[in-house]
């Protein structure tokens, strides 16, 4: 991933942005997917500018579902050359706000839409890589399990799109 067009900013980064004082501020929370798995912990959440909001959950991956991604990858030697997925110190994915549930009594984000098998199987980068859109794209296709999402290759109204929703995905457990 490069640092040109740079489109997405962690929080921090950003003095004017900070966040909102109806929401919870979810780093360092636990990720668990579709079975409740934990798959990680909210490392940073990031910014769109354009948007002017957070649009992705920046996780470090848990070591045990990395393991399991090479595990997927590993091929036999009759199976001809095979080149991993991720590279040693690719531990962090990216979720779309609007794919995950803040469960703000239990400091937990869940993503109901997303299993461990797909986060495993999932193009990772490294903590502090700037995130390019070319990857954006790709990694909703992987969740959405749909090539053809966003054909367009353009920044301009990706954001709009339903798994960048945060509005109602948020859940008060008693």
């Amino acid at each position: 991933m490069t640092d040109t067009n740079k489109n997405l900013y962690n929080l921090d980064e950003l003095s004017d942005y900070k966040v909102a004082e109806n929401y919870s501020d979810v780093r360092g929370w636990y990720v668990k997917d579709a079975n409740k798995r934990i798959i990680g912990t909210v490392d940073h959440l990031l910014v769109n500018k354009i948007a002017e909001r957070v649009v992705y959950l920046d996780v470090e991956v848990d070591k045990t579902l990395i393991e399991e991604g090479y595990n997927m990858y590993q091929k036999s030697v009759s199976e001809g050359v095979h080149e991993f997925l991720n590279k040693d110190g690719d531990n962090h994915v990216i979720i779309p706000i609007g794919m995950a549930t803040i469960e703000e009594n239990n400091k937990v984000v869940t993503t109901n839409q997303i299993d461990s098998s797909t986060f495993a199987k999932a193009k990772r980068f490294r903590k502090g890589d700037a995130i390019d859109f070319e990857y954006e794209l790709n990694l909703v296709r992987h969740y959405r399990g749909d090539k053809t999402i966003h054909s367009s290759n353009t920044v301009e109204g990706f954001y709009e799109r339903e798994e960048f929703n945060n509005t109602v995905n948020r859940k008060n457990l008693e």
